[in-house]
């Protein structure tokens, strides 16, 4: 089992917080100039899953395309009311990764909640990202073709996807991230925040449903054997709304003795925020699914 970390920084909770999903982010001149190494491809692809056309960012790395060598993968997820493009417009994401040997994936998912709907029979969502979207990416790009080397992570509503997802499929994911997840969305997110109840009403159905319990985070983790667990990365922000659902996701994972770090630190729901994560989550997948597989080249 790899070595628990933990590095949390207390501060007094703001007394009023502001918990929308995506905050208006700043714009991409007020960025520095992204490092031109790192090459940028947009494309496009049927999902089985879901029986449409679905879009994807991919960010490779320095070297790419000049070498045979295969990289390790990174998906990372958008949160509610955003998109595929999020990540890579309004983060300094393409300057950071082009510290590390990793291929970074930024699917489309729209409002989904990566969950295979429990009123909409063509809206199989996870199983578009855990299925369709790794054998895309496998088929087109010089990945690495094995759980130690694929990662997942999102924020907010990708957060509580990337950590579903990685405990649903454990063999597939050797690492999941979340950054201000939305933990409890199946639960009682709906009751806390009425502005998302049509979604969420929409993707778990009703309270008590079947999905909803299918799609339980706390009830998946603690069903795992831990010896099947990925390395979990969470960090949320002091003033977030989801700050106490973390602290309890976390409470599990230690009681579990599951392997993790937790950062707690000043901040928001917003990108600012998730600008500041971002170096420290890039640098916790080094560690996970880097490291070991660096030159590799099969």
């Amino acid at each position: 089992m790899k070595r628990v970390f933990v590095r949390c920084l207390l501060v007094v909770l703001a007394a009023s917080c502001t918990a929308q999903v995506q905050s208006q982010a700043a714009p991409r001149s007020a960025y520095e100039t992204p490092v031109s190494c790192v090459q940028i491809k947009d494309g496009t692809f049927h999902s089985t899953s879901l029986d449409r056309q679905m879009k994807y960012r991919v960010l490779l790395p320095c070297g790419y395309q000049t070498g045979v060598e295969r990289f390790p993968v990174l998906y990372l997820l958008h949160g509610l009311y955003g998109a595929y493009l999020n990540w890579d417009t309004n983060t300094h994401l393409e300057s950071y990764a082009s510290h590390y040997k990793l291929i970074v994936v930024m699917p489309d998912a729209g409002d989904s909640w990566y969950t295979n709907s429990a009123t909409d029979s063509k809206d199989k969502f996870e199983d578009y990202i855990a299925r369709d979207m790794v054998a895309e990416i496998d088929s087109k790009f010089r990945t690495l073709r094995s759980r130690r080397s694929r990662g997942i992570a999102g924020l907010s509503m990708g957060g509580y996807g990337a950590l579903k997802i990685a405990l649903r499929y454990n063999n597939d994911f050797a690492f999941a991230g979340s950054l201000s997840g939305a933990l409890n969305a199946p639960q009682d997110l709906d009751d806390r925040r009425p502005d998302f109840r049509v979604q969420l009403l929409k993707v778990f159905g009703p309270p008590g449903s079947t999905v909803r319990a299918d799609n339980n985070g706390f009830s998946l983790l603690q069903s795992t054997g831990t010896k099947d667990l990925p390395y979990f990365y969470l960090a949320c922000g002091s003033a977030d709304y989801f700050l106490p659902v973390n602290r309890d996701f976390v409470a599990q994972l230690s009681s579990r003795g599951a392997p993790y770090e937790y950062h707690e630190t000043p901040g928001g729901h917003a990108w600012d925020y998730w600008d500041r994560s971002l170096p420290d989550l890039l640098r916790a997948v080094e560690d996970a699914i880097s490291d070991e597989h660096r030159g590799a080249s099969r």
